[in-house]
């Protein structure tokens, strides 16, 4: 009995059906019990041929799930990795970045002071009003300097570097409004200089050009001073009287008057 229970327990489930239904069929008739067995097999091998499928297909997708969890995986990885990659890429752009931020204030800086410069550089370019000797005009940075330093030159007593630097501004600025002040002064360091026929041609400029300039009548009173210092006094007489005649309220006609009353 125990044999027959260990047989039993090794049977399948299906086989011990065919064994109980065989022997129950004893009962019947031989094509019955026959056409019972052939249908009873039938089933088993239905069910066994389902279960297979089934087993199959559970197997597929199981494959089918792990196949999908490591391209998954991969895919994850792959992200991680462009992730870094961006990450990356993102330092860099934004070192990229401040470098270009630093370079643009650099050339707004040399910009703003490229353009400061300039002004200053217009600055000293853009005209002026400027008042001399009674005369009112617009003058260049450049004309205000140079006459001004000649002017110095003169007053320190250099009179051979002050009639250089005179002749110099007059031929660079002929129309400047400086030019009636700059032919007087120059006339004078000519005369400092006993260049005395050089200072009358530069005197009588000053009276011709400008006769109601405020030097005219000085102008023509040196004109007499250097005609008496090349002992020319009829030339001498002329100019002090026509001085005293065409400015007669000048303080150089009560100069020319009392030179005239000097004179042999």
């Amino acid at each position: 009995m125990n044999a027959a229970r260990i047989f039993r327990n090794f049977l399948p489930i299906g086989a011990l059906s065919l064994l109980a239904l065989t022997a129950h069929a004893a009962l019947f008739d031989d094509d019955e019990a026959r056409k019972a067995i052939l249908d009873l097999r039938q089933k088993v091998d239905a069910q066994q041929q389902r279960n297979i499928e089934e087993l199959k297909k559970s197997s597929d997708e199981f494959k089918k799930v792990g196949d999908e969890n490591a391209q998954l995986r991969r895919s994850v990885l792959d992200l991680s990795n462009q992730i870094e990659v961006l990450r990356a890429d993102i330092a860099k752009l934004r070192g990229q970045n401040e470098q270009l931020a630093r370079e643009v204030a650099d050339i707004q800086r040399k910009q703003k002071d490229i353009s400061q410069g300039l002004d200053e550089r217009l600055r000293k370019f853009e005209p002026s009003k400027i008042s001399v000797d009674g005369q009112e005009f617009v003058a260049t940075p450049d004309e205000v300097r140079g006459y001004g330093v000649a002017l110095a030159i003169l007053r320190k007593g250099d009179f051979a570097t002050a009639q250089t630097s005179f002749i110099d501004f007059i031929n660079r600025y002929p129309s400047s409004g400086y030019s009636t002040s700059a032919l007087f002064w120059l006339g004078n360091a000519q005369y400092a200089l006993r260049a005395y026929r050089e200072a009358i041609v530069n005197f009588k400029s000053v009276v011709a050009l400008s006769p109601e300039h405020v030097r005219a009548p000085e102008a023509a009173l040196s004109i007499a001073n250097c005609q008496i210092e090349l002992k020319d006094k009829v030339a001498a007489r002329k100019t002090l009287t026509d001085l005293i005649n065409v400015y007669p309220q000048s303080e150089a006609a009560s100069v020319a008057k009392e030179r005239l009353t000097k004179l042999k």
